[in-house]
């Protein structure tokens, strides 16, 4: 019997193991809980996650109670868990995946504990086997494996003065690393949205006269600017240009205590992460740390159509430089705007010249003229010339999945799936308003917005009906209702609203709906951890 049960056991690890891949791609996506956002993803999904077929475990340790079942059990659990596993990889293969699980250092280590956990429990039972304590054996483990979800938590929360010491670990090394780069600068990023196109337009710009590197993708976290330092940058870098994310108040000066910037850019503050942040006070103060970072020699630069920007006091004598559209006051500003599906053509004014000069990107959209006069404006102060200038902003590439026009057979994308916040969104739209042909928005909605999601994904709504779009298609029922209410509010028709559950399924349907030249607006495309069912 004791060899029966230990079959069981590994059975039972097997099936373990497959289920927490789930648990650890949520983990993941959900910053190992940073903001309780696991807990969040766990509560939200409850019915999903407890109320499905692994409740046959309750049905089972009831039969494990009568008297003469004991020497059926082994086989019945044996039986039950390759049912559960082979269910749990039908379902998991019907899954579409947007960003699959990393199998990073930090999952690696989190496995291993789980793992090692569950094996201690086995070997306390196998040391202590009794027979008739059977049922009670693997009620145990049918509870632990139910409540799979939570295990993990417990062990990210157990791992946590491991991670603290890779963590100073690799700090340090980024640390030493930096300081024997006397010669380089680092340039700091942030902003409500614009971080990550600002980032890669400042790049190119600085690229016809130094040697700039940024830091790679969405590498934004202290983790992110760690291992862009140690794995990535170059003694010979100029300049280093890093991203900084936030979700709470903090998090950009803990970024600047790491790579401690000489040179700002902040984009536009918005309410993006207003649910993590708490108020739009704070969001304001947030993106500012980086500005009072900078050094007394240092430059910032600053968006003078951003109120949250202009009514800010700030708190450091550093040189400010302003750009703008609206605001001809600013140091940099751009005026006779051409938008249009090729690209966009403006005029560049600078403070106290009487000279103005014309440029032309390849980038489409409002939003990005905002981003590639930071970049100008910087790229002047640090001594590029101004037809310099005008060829580097001509060469500059679209940024993936930001505004980027694609093909998909015969069908014009702008991928816009990176955006997830109502100023770029509303853009978002307005570029795809000004494309010939017929238009195609779609979109999963804003997430992170607190007590103002209803309302501003509802404004989506009525901007998408207001820009006379001809089709839209909703990605998530629940997610997207705001959306569907704005819509019809503002007389949309119902028979051009479509309702899906995932992306994947939309592409097949944009081919029934094109006719002739066709323009499809990918928008606010959700991580995996906000799929619905």
């Amino acid at each position: 019997m004791k060899v029966l049960f230990i079959i069981s056991i590994v059975v039972y690890l097997i099936y373990t193991f497959l289920i927490s891949t789930k648990a650890l791609h949520m983990l993941q996506q959900n910053r190992y809980n940073r903001g309780y956002r696991y807990i969040k993803w766990i509560i939200n999904h409850f019915r999903e996650n407890f109320l499905n077929i692994s409740l046959i475990f309750i049905v089972f340790i009831l039969f494990s109670f009568i008297d003469g079942l004991n020497s059926y059990l082994p086989y019945i659990f044996i039986l039950i868990y390759i049912f559960l596993g082979y269910v749990f990889v039908s379902e998991r293969k019907k899954d579409i995946t947007k960003i699959p699980l990393k199998y990073t250092d930090r999952i690696k280590r989190i496995i291993t504990t789980n793992m090692l956990i569950h094996i201690v429990i086995a070997v306390v039972m196998l040391l202590s086997f009794n027979e008739d304590k059977m049922p009670v054996y693997y009620f145990i483990f049918g509870l632990i494996n139910y409540l799979n979800l939570f295990v993990l938590l417990v062990v990210n929360f157990i791992n946590r003065p491991i991670e603290k010491m890779v963590e100073v670990h690799f700090r340090n090394m980024a640390l030493d690393k930096l300081k024997s780069m006397n010669n380089m600068d680092v340039i700091g990023i942030t902003g409500s949205y614009g971080k990550t196109s600002s980032k890669n337009i400042l790049c190119d710009i600085l690229n016809v006269k130094y040697n700039a590197f940024k830091t790679p993708q969405n590498y934004n976290t202290p983790y992110g600017l760690m291992i862009s330092i140690n794995n990535f940058l170059d003694k010979y870098n100029d300049y280093f240009i890093a991203e900084m994310g936030a979700c709470k108040r903090g998090d950009i000066k803990e970024l600047c205590d790491l790579v401690h910037p000489k040179y700002g850019i902040l984009t536009k503050i918005g309410i993006a992460h207003l649910e993590t942040f708490g108020s739009e006070e704070n969001i304001q103060k947030a993106k500012f740390e980086l500005i009072e970072s900078l050094p007394s020699d240092g430059i910032g630069v600053l968006n003078g159509d951003d109120p949250k920007q202009v009514d800010y006091i700030l708190k450091n004598n550093c040189k400010i430089i302003w750009i703008g559209i609206d605001n001809k006051k600013v140091d940099y500003y751009a005026k006779d705007i051409e938008l249009s599906h090729k690209g966009t053509k403006f005029t560049l004014k600078v403070k106290g010249r009487d000279v103005e000069y014309p440029f032309e990107t390849k980038l489409l959209g409002k939003a990005n003229i905002y981003n590639i006069l930071a970049g100008i404006a910087l790229g002047h102060e640090l001594g590029i010339s101004i037809k310099d200038l005008q060829s580097a902003v001509k060469k500059v590439q679209p940024v993936e999945h930001r505004l980027c026009m694609g093909k998909y057979y015969d069908i014009n994308l702008i991928d816009d799936a990176y955006n997830a916040n109502p100023q770029g969104c509303a853009m978002a739209v307005e570029v795809l308003a000004k494309m010939p042909g017929k238009k195609i928005v779609v979109t999963s909605g804003m997430i992170e917005l607190g007590s103002k999601s209803f309302e501003e994904n509802k404004k989506l709504g009525i901007e998408i009906a207001e820009a006379k779009i001809d089709e839209v298609i909703l990605i998530g029922k629940n997610q997207t209702e705001p959306i569907n209410a704005g819509l019809v509010e503002s007389g949309y028709d119902k028979k051009k609203i479509h309702v899906l559950n995932n992306v994947m399924d939309a592409f097949p349907l944009m081919r029934k709906l094109k006719d002739g030249d066709t323009y499809v607006l990918l928008q606010s495309d959700l991580p995996d951890t906000f799929n619905e069912k």
